[in-house]
């Protein structure tokens, strides 16, 4: 499910494509968004989108009740809308953006606080699924184990410097984005992969307390 606090974006897009990148700032479609099932919704239609209701309940194991009621309170908020096509009641939901952008500062104490709810719900989900792929990698090929990356790299930066590295990181991974929408655009052999980035100030290093 892509994720993005604050990225470095261009905004830019082609006529018809589907926006980048959907931005939260209202503190009541924060809180609204850190329901896990909200983000596994989003998520499952950014990948496997447009669907029903009735198909998600089968994709999350939930009611369709429970999901069409979820899907509706992301509409609200803008994360999803419905789709064309369908019969009758079983209208097809669609994502309104590839990723989800909210601030990761603001003077508000509302938004801030529910920015954090939000980074720290965000969290955990990275850190679950991250879990069960590590549970679950002994199944893969020699390649794809041999692929997989895990660890971690302790760098002295300034904020600026934080901020440019990841932009460059970014500018890496921009041409690749195409191929999530346009399945003639990924070569043979290519599966998606969830790259997960986390940046932080280490405050457990002795004498490196937030500021």
């Amino acid at each position: 499910m892509p994720e993005n606090s604050d990225p470095q974006s261009d905004g830019e897009q082609s006529e018809g494509e589907q926006p980048r990148s959907v931005r939260l700032t209202d503190p009541r479609a924060l809180r609204a968004y850190a329901h896990p099932l909200r983000m596994t919704l989003v998520g499952l239609l950014r990948t496997n989108g447009p669907f029903t209701a009735t198909r998600a309940a089968e994709l999350t194991g939930e009611s369709v009740a429970s999901c069409s009621y979820h899907l509706r309170i992301l509409a609200k908020y803008g994360l999803v809308e419905q789709a064309p096509g369908g019969k009758g009641r079983e209208k097809p939901w669609r994502a309104t953006a590839r990723y989800t952008e909210w601030p990761e500062y603001s003077e508000d104490p509302a938004v801030a606080e529910a920015a954090d709810v939000l980074g720290s719900a965000i969290a955990e989900r990275y850190f679950e699924r991250v879990t069960r792929a590590r549970e679950n990698r002994r199944w893969l090929s020699k390649e794809w184990r041999q692929a997989e990356q895990f660890g971690d790299t302790m760098l002295h930066l300034t904020p600026e410097e934080l901020t440019a590295l990841g932009a460059r990181i970014d500018e890496l991974m921009r041409p690749y984005e195409a191929r999530a929408a346009d399945a003639s655009l990924r070569p043979e052999g290519s599966r998606p992969v969830s790259i997960v980035r986390i940046a932080y100030l280490d405050q457990e290093v002795p004498g490196n307390g937030a500021e």
